[in-house]
C-alpha cells in the first residue's frame, strides 16, 4: 500500500512540469511536506470542464484535494480514512471507486514515497521493528502517482457555501517491481510521461488498458530514520539516506 509520501515542489514547478491550463490552487498554495499522510491536503493534476468555460473542453489543472477518497454516496466523509488506496486488480468494479476510475482519474505528484519492511527484531513490547524506506525515481523527476478523485457534498450546508462540496483523492496501488519489491509487495501505479494526457482524458474509451502489472519502474530505494514514523515530523531530513544501525 501507500500510506505516507514525500511532496515537496513547489506549486509553480508543478504548473510547469505537468504542463497545467489552469490553475485551480491559486488561493490555496500548500507547504513542502515531507510526510504527506492521510487526510491531508494534496496537489491533484486533473482534466476537467471549468466552470467558467461551460462549451468548452476538458482543461488540464491543479488542484487541492483531500487524500482519502469519499463516495458521493458516503453518509459520513470519515470514510474516507479508510480509502486512501484503490487496488489495481478491482479499481473498474468496486461500487466506491468505479464511477471515479470511469470519468475522474488524476496524477498525484510526489517526489517520493514511504515504505516499511519487517525486521527480524523485536521491540519492548514483542513486536516485529520496522525499518521505513524512501522510494524515489533515479533520476530525481517527480513520481506520478496514478489516483482518483471524488466529490462529496454536505447536504447539511447550502449549496453556495464553499465547504458545501469535499473533494477527495486516492493512490491506486499494484504490485511492487524492481527494488520497491524488496520491501513490500504493493506501490502506487504510476504514469508514464507520454500517457498522462490520456490517464486524465474523461473521453478516453477504455480505461482498463492502464490495469497492467507495472514493469521496470526505475526507482531507487534507501533506508530512512524511524523519525518518518511519527507524522508530526515534517522536514528535509526525513527523505535522506542513513546506515540500517541509524535511528
Amino acid at each position: 500500500m501507500c500510506g505516507r509520501y514525500a511532496s515537496a515542489r513547489g506549486k509553480q514547478e508543478l504548473l510547469e512540469e505537468f504542463q497545467v491550463e489552469l490553475d485551480g490552487a491559486a488561493d490555496d498554495e500548500l507547504k513542502p511536506d515531507y510526510n504527506v499522510a492521510p487526510t491531508k491536503p494534496v496537489y491533484a493534476v486533473m482534466s476537467r470542464v471549468p466552470k467558467s468555460e461551460p462549451d468548452g473542453g476538458p482543461v488540464r489543472q491543479l488542484r487541492v484535494v483531500r487524500w482519502g477518497l469519499v463516495p458521493a454516496w458516503a453518509k459520513d466523509p470519515s470514510i474516507g480514512s479508510k480509502m486512501i488506496n484503490a487496488r489495481v486488480e478491482t479499481v473498474a468494479e468496486k461500487p466506491a471507486y468505479r464511477k471515479a476510475f470511469a470519468e475522474r482519474r488524476c496524477l498525484i505528484p510526489a517526489d517520493g514515497y514511504y515504505e516499511w519492511a519487517v525486521l527480524d527484531e523485536k521491540d519492548a513490547k514483542g513486536k516485529p521493528k520496522k525499518q521505513p524506506y524512501f522510494v524515489r525515481p533515479a533520476d530525481g523527476g517527480v513520481m506520478a502517482m496514478a489516483g482518483l478523485y471524488e466529490f462529496w457534498r454536505d447536504r447539511g450546508r447550502d449549496d453556495d457555501d464553499p465547504l458545501s462540496w469535499l473533494v477527495t483523492c486516492t493512490i491506486i496501488t499494484t504490485d511492487a517491481v524492481d527494488e520497491a519489491g524488496k520491501v513490500h509487495d504493493r506501490m502506487p501505479m504510476l504514469i508514464e510521461r507520454d500517457r498522462w494526457g490520456e490517464w486524465l482524458d474523461p473521453g478516453t474509451p477504455d480505461a482498463k488498458g492502464f490495469l497492467i502489472p507495472a514493469g521496470s519502474t526505475g526507482l531507487e530505494i534507501h533506508p530512512v530514520s524511524t523519525a518518518v514514523n511519527s507524522v508530526r515530523n515534517n522536514s528535509p531530513e526525513l527523505v535522506e539516506p542513513i546506515k540500517k544501525e541509524e535511528k
